[in-house]
């Protein structure tokens, strides 16, 4: 692929993040969103039918023949990817991914976990594991259904948690594919106060109070 390409990829990209971002913040009109994103109206309207396309967003119609866009569970999980994928590519995702892992970290050690897993092997669980050292918090292993090796910066990986003989505490979401299935799954295993989310993640959008921003 030549460059004018991959430029208009990553272009394509951000006007996508953008976009589901301003939605995510209550933007309720294609006037409002384009206004938001600096881009025209007709750009945004053609970008919003590739998300609805996509089962991204859904619309439904609101008073006085207007429309309210909403993101759909795919589009807060594409948001999420779109996010990591955009902080993967600058310099500030190391610096806000473990910004967010500390204060993940600090919030478990108030509710005295102390024996952690990762749930997802990824940049974010290494920053993770890298940060655990500081914090005084202990990654127990990694739990990753498509990992194919044993080890993980040290740590031991498995495909569950059943799988595990160490006791762990808590849970932290490091997926940053599948971000909301991950995390979903394993407050549906193990209970809302004991799964945590780096803010990175984007996942406090669904208003789950154990989300860190």
């Amino acid at each position: 692929m030549d460059r004018a390409l991959l430029n208009q990829s990553g272009e394509d990209e951000r006007i996508v993040l953008n976009l589901l971002n301003s939605v995510d913040d209550g933007a309720q009109s294609q006037r409002r969103i384009a206004e938001e994103l600096g881009i025209a109206l007709g750009l945004v309207n053609a970008y919003l039918k590739r998300c609805i396309k996509k089962g991204l967003v859904k619309v439904s119609q609101a008073p006085a023949r207007r429309y309210a866009y909403y993101l759909t569970p795919q589009g807060f999980a594409e948001k999420s990817r779109l996010t990591v994928e955009y902080l993967s590519s600058s310099f500030s995702f190391f610096r806000q991914a473990k910004a967010d892992c500390t204060r993940v970290f600090q919030l478990a050690r108030e509710q005295k976990f102390q024996n952690l897993v990762l749930c997802g092997k990824s940049d974010l669980a290494e920053i993770a594991i890298l940060s655990a050292v500081d914090c005084g918090v202990s990654i127990v292993a990694i739990v990753d259904q498509s990992a194919n090796e044993m080890l993980f910066v040290g740590k031991q990986v498995v495909a569950h948690c059943d799988s595990l003989i160490e006791p762990f505490d808590a849970v932290v979401i490091t997926d940053v594919v599948n971000a909301r299935q991950a995390f979903d799954e394993a407050v549906r295993l193990y209970g809302p106060g004991r799964v945590f989310a780096p803010g990175l993640l984007g996942l406090s959008a669904s208003g789950r109070r154990d989300s860190v921003q």
